[in-house]
């Protein structure tokens, strides 16, 4: 059973441009069903942490929108970063999910229980996932993959079935 969800940014939770305005601000685009995604994911009691290579005060807000568990920004060896994680959380390799897109996300993808990967990644890392979305990254594949995973735990028409009932404030 997945307890843990980790997610790349560039190519996962966005299309992947690094975009800067006039005043040298990045700018990032997140697409809404992938953040409602993860509130459903959170709702089945999955935690989430985005372990990304690059820092950015975007994905600082978004991840504080969303209320992401655990945010490691500017991580160059990311085996490290979730073998600290798996300890804190005292879970094993097999109970975490997650979501790469590129030749920096293989050594995570071959460790973990379930790995995925947006349609548009590249041939390496589909050849090495177990699930890869019709979605290409910042465009919904975060969103289809917690499904997948929600699937499995069996708990879809019970985070659904919140929907029918009432209004909840899932971003």
């Amino acid at each position: 059973m997945i307890k843990l969800l980790v997610l790349d940014v560039d190519g996962v939770l966005t299309r992947g441009d690094i975009v800067f305005d006039s005043h040298g601000n990045e700018l990032k685009a997140f697409n809404v069903k992938d953040g409602l995604g993860i509130g459903l994911a959170k709702k089945a009691n999955v935690k989430i942490a985005i372990i990304t290579g690059r820092e950015s005060a975007p994905v600082t807000r978004r991840a504080k929108e969303l209320k992401v568990d655990h945010l490691h920004q500017g991580i160059h060896n990311k085996i490290e970063t979730l073998d600290l994680l798996i300890e804190q959380l005292n879970i094993d390799y097999k109970e975490v999910a997650y979501m790469g897109d590129d030749l920096n996300d293989l050594a995570v993808i071959k460790k973990v229980g379930f790995s995925g990967t947006p349609y548009n990644g590249v041939n390496q890392v589909k050849e090495a996932v177990h699930f890869i979305s019709n979605f290409n990254g910042g465009e919904g594949a975060v969103r289809e993959f917690i499904e997948e995973i929600l699937v499995k735990k069996n708990e879809v028409s019970d985070i659904l079935s919140l929907f029918e009932t009432r209004t909840h404030n899932i971003q």
